[in-house]
């Protein structure tokens, strides 16, 4: 009697043997629910739609098998480390942009996607990064929330707007954004300037009079 694995054919003696033989398809299926994974699918998924109009959905196990299976789980563990901002509109972003798989993880790619980014997303989206933010900082310094942008590691505070976590909305529409911008150096400013370019949200905030009251009273309310 031989024990066979499912995933590879190959067959085993020992049923032992079996259950600590990790081939290629099964190692797969092992990380199947793992978060980047699962991103990684939906990349494929929309990868298929966007360049062949497929109108019957891939599965898992056409997935696991694909040759792209690889840079895919690549590009979702990357979202994952990233914490990018709204992974899915980034796939759209690639795709319609038609950057090659190979190079989904260039973080010049997702510079210029959350640059332009920012700039559309919905105001209270905007809002719940900040606060999650301020909520962060809460738990690690002890210090109220609200206080992140008046007493916040400056340098900090600038990596957190290059990853989108504190936005324009915040930092232009709140005491403690106001206060944040006028105690950065040259190089600072030059740093997140393509994030927050005055230009850019005036003509935004001018657009949208009513998001900017909303923001406004939002964050003099929590504090901000």
């Amino acid at each position: 009697m031989s024990f066979v694995c499912q995933y590879c054919d190959r067959s085993f003696i020992k049923e032992t043997t079996l259950a600590v033989h990790v081939c290629e398809q099964k190692r797969r299926e092992q990380e199947r629910n793992e978060v980047g994974v699962h991103l990684g699918f939906q990349a494929y998924l929309k990868f298929y739609d966007y360049t062949q109009g497929s109108s019957r959905l891939k599965s898992w196990n056409e997935f696991a098998k694909s040759p792209y299976y690889r840079a895919f789980v690549k590009f979702g563990r990357y979202c994952v480390g990233l914490r990018a901002v709204n992974p899915v509109r980034f796939m759209d972003w690639l795709l319609k942009n038609n950057k090659k798989i190979d190079y989904w993880c260039k973080d010049a790619f997702y510079t210029e996607y959350l640059i332009g980014y920012l700039r559309v997303e919905a105001v209270d989206d905007a809002l719940a990064r900040a606060i999650e933010y301020g909520i962060a900082w809460q738990e690690s310094t002890s210090n109220p929330a609200h206080d992140c942008l008046r007493y916040g590691n400056s340098n900090a505070i600038c990596h957190a707007v290059t990853t989108g976590k504190i936005s324009p909305w915040v930092i232009y529409n709140s005491e403690s954004g106001q206060k944040f911008l006028n105690s950065l150096d040259q190089t600072q400013i030059a740093m997140i300037w393509c994030y927050i370019d005055s230009d850019v949200w005036q003509k935004k905030f001018n657009d949208y009079n009513a998001d900017q009251a909303y923001a406004q009273e939002i964050l003099k309310q929590a504090g901000w």
